[in-house]
């Protein structure tokens, strides 16, 4: 972990840790009796040593630590990654809805972190955005071994009343990125109006991109009984309402929105995955990877 992690306050050093070990246990779940292989290209700008594991190049060996240790290790370089990882988390207040686990965004925290964890065990070049309405945390792209505590202490906690603004954030991205990657946005696409401008932007940038949809079972399902107050959690509304007789009305319209939501992504050639805050880590992680055409497609 880096140093900062002494100026995080206990309880949000416990949060990282169990993020941490969520994510551990839910990759290591899902790979194991996987063989890994990993590729590395070419590069000038070292970065790091790993020890040496049989199959690697003889020629990476660096053969003056072998001198002082008698130990082989591998010289690793910036941009040896195969993939660049950028991690785009939704931060605004709509997310801050749900309890425990299935918080909208504990679930996308988690999800992040897990995602984070299998590009970094693959030597994946990994960074992070959180956004609402304008970018509020940048972690740049790397793959060194502190990475992941950075990742994970900038998922800290949700905003209390911001709004999101995707067309913004995305140009501020792109503006960021220097280089092509896989842009992965994890949201509830809640208050986005002009959702595929923002996506536009990235797209044309050059940039792969693939959205993890996140919703509540109580948005997807809407079964609430009896008289009801909604609030807004990004605005000062309210609705005094029967829920029953909203239902019908509620799911056409939240039907129409997620089918317009899928044939918009894939006019711009963007992997759309929807989720619950409900479903097991492991099995968003198995859809997410088969929407990419499993792990090598991942890797880009």
């Amino acid at each position: 972990m880096p140093d900062s992690k002494r100026f995080l306050r206990p309880e949000a050093t416990q949060r990282i840790r169990r993020l941490e070990l969520t994510a551990r246990r839910v990759v290591e779940g899902f790979l194991s009796g996987m063989h890994r292989s990993p590729y590395f290209g070419q590069s000038v700008e070292f970065l790091q040593h790993r020890q040496y594991a049989t199959g690697d190049e003889i020629r990476h060996i660096d053969w003056k630590v072998y001198a002082r240790q008698d130990r082989l290790y591998i010289k690793q370089y910036e941009e040896e990654t195969n993939l660049r990882l950028h991690l785009l988390v939704d931060r605004s207040a709509s997310m801050n809805y749900g309890q425990g686990a299935e918080n909208k965004f504990e679930f996308a925290a988690s999800i992040s972190a897990c995602l984070a964890y299998l590009a970094l065990r693959q030597q994946d070049a990994t960074g992070l955005f959180t956004f609402d309405n304008e970018i509020r945390t940048t972690i740049p792209a790397k793959s060194n071994r502190h990475q992941l505590g950075r990742l994970l202490a900038a998922m800290d906690k949700v905003g209390t009343g911001d709004e999101t603004d995707l067309t913004k954030v995305a140009g501020q991205v792109a503006q960021t990125i220097p280089r092509r990657g896989l842009v992965t946005i994890v949201s509830d696409l809640l208050g986005i109006d002009d959702l595929m401008k923002g996506l536009g932007i990235l797209r044309a940038r050059g940039h792969d991109v693939a959205i993890i949809h996140v919703l509540h079972d109580d948005e997807l399902d809407f079964r609430f009984d009896g008289a009801t107050r909604f609030e807004g959690l990004e605005s000062a509304s309210f609705l005094n309402c029967n829920p029953k007789a909203l239902r019908e009305g509620y799911m056409e319209a939240l039907n129409d929105y997620l089918e317009q939501t899928r044939r918009a992504c894939g006019r711009l050639m963007i992997d759309y995955l929807q989720v619950r805050t409900s479903e097991p880590l492991d099995a968003v992680l198995a859809k997410f990877l088969t929407a990419r055409k499993g792990l090598p497609k991942l890797r880009g």
